[in-house]
């Protein structure tokens, strides 16, 4: 899931990690070698 927009809440489903996004720039968050889920 690209991040698109500041506040946006991520977190990785094997080691449990949160991040908030602070400035958007359009990547992919990636974390133990798979892609973040966004927290809704």
């Amino acid at each position: 899931m690209k991040v698109e927009k500041e506040g946006q809440r991520f977190r990785c489903n094997l080691c449990g990690n949160e991040v908030v996004v602070t400035k958007a720039g359009g990547g992919e968050l990636i974390c133990c070698g798979e892609p973040m889920e966004l927290v809704e």
